[in-house]
């Protein structure tokens, strides 16, 4: 096998992703498992579940999971890369510690593990690297010999993600009434988080923000190159989901379309670069609410498709997977990435992204299962 398709020293790649529910009965244990120990009461649950409930308490994401990883090891076949994929869950099944099990019973010893987070922070990155340190434990007291596991850099600003991102924008201006369509804003959304959290995201703090500028602006350039149009653009968040009193990454979308509309803006595009694919956030907070809002203030709008199962996708998954095997097997390395930031560091150094509370997390620096 030649380097350019050697995998070593990996012997597997995980997905890991959030997970979500598959029917209505999964849909508050479902929630119970992402907030627990956050104190939120059941009625707040509840009233979160009524967005599950409108599409027969069935979240997207897993089925977008089942359609990534068909593509995913589609990809690898054709490129003669012997690596068997696995998906694991954070938070409903297929559980994380329940795969990685069954990847220990396989004989599997080197895990390549990429999550379902582009970007840099709390709940992007150290949350999943915490899970797969909570997984290994729990899996050391049962007392099995512990696979090695590596998170993959972050990609956001990876061909593979920024070309899918940047064709669906240009899809859905093309959808807009020609009357409108040079004129349309483009509005980049992405999860909101504490700003002491994003303030704090990265090594040296602010590479959530920063990051999905640089996507932006990299995505604004695709479409002029393309159009000859540059549309006027702004990064907003939504999905807030804290307490009203902690400070969030402003503004929220809907209120963005609001400002829009009083700024004689013709037409937006919503841009949802935070997201691989179109879980609940997507579904619910833009393709219901936010897409309500802006037919009540007459607003002509689209939202564009997230990088989901597109081939693109898989094929930089698989260069990030060979660029990193190289990389550990002491191999010179050219690193993929696009804008001004740069590629992102494979091993997470002490402090980047800190933590809520002490807790240990895996594939980074200051692992306990390195």
């Amino acid at each position: 096998m030649s380097d350019q398709r050697d995998p070593e020293p990996y012997d597997a790649l995980l997905l890991l992703s959030f997970g979500g529910p598959e029917g209505p009965d999964d849909v508050i244990p479902f929630l119970e498992n992402v907030t627990r120990g956050r104190g939120i009461p059941r009625e707040r649950l509840e009233e979160v579940g009524q967005h599950y409930f409108l599409f027969g308490g069935v979240s997207p994401i897993n089925g977008q999971n089942r359609a990534l990883l068909d593509v995913l090891r589609k990809d690898f076949a054709e490129h003669g890369l012997d690596l068997p994929v696995y998906w694991g869950n954070r938070n409903w099944t297929p559980y994380l510690t329940d795969t990685l099990r069954g990847m220990i019973a396989d004989g599997r010893r080197r895990i390549a593990v990429l999550t379902t987070s582009a970007y840099a922070s709390y709940s992007g990155c150290r949350q999943y690297r915490e899970d797969l340190a909570e997984a290994l434990a729990t899996l050391e007291a049962e007392g099995l010999e512990l696979p090695r596991v590596d998170k993959l850099r972050h990609y956001f600003n990876h061909p593979g993600f920024v070309g899918p991102t940047a064709d669906g924008v240009l899809t859905s201006l093309a959808g807009l009434d020609e009357a409108v369509r040079d004129g349309a804003h483009l509005a980049f959304t992405t999860h909101s988080i504490p700003t002491a959290a994003a303030d704090s995201s990265g090594p040296a703090g602010g590479a959530y923000v920063a990051q999905h500028l640089d996507v932006a602006r990299l995505i604004v350039e695709r479409v002029r190159e393309q159009t000859g149009v540059e549309h006027p653009w702004q990064l907003v968040y939504q999905s807030r989901s804290g307490s009203p009193h902690t400070p969030w990454l402003e503004p929220d979308i809907c209120d963005h379309l609001a400002e829009l509309r009083a700024s004689g803006a013709p037409a937006v595009v919503m841009v949802p670069i935070g997201f691989v694919s179109d879980h609940m956030e997507v579904l619910y907070d833009l393709d219901t609410e936010a897409l309500d809002r802006a037919a009540e203030l007459g607003l002509p709008a689209a939202r564009s498709a997230t990088v989901g199962a597109d081939p693109r996708f898989a094929a930089g998954v698989r260069e990030l997977l060979l660029e990193r095997a190289a990389a550990e097997r002491g191999r010179p390395v050219e690193r993929c990435a696009l804008g001004a930031l740069g590629p992102s560091h494979d091993l997470c150094p002490v402090g980047c992204c800190p933590a809520r509370g002490p807790k240990p997390a895996a594939a980074g620096t200051d692992s306990p299962y390195a």
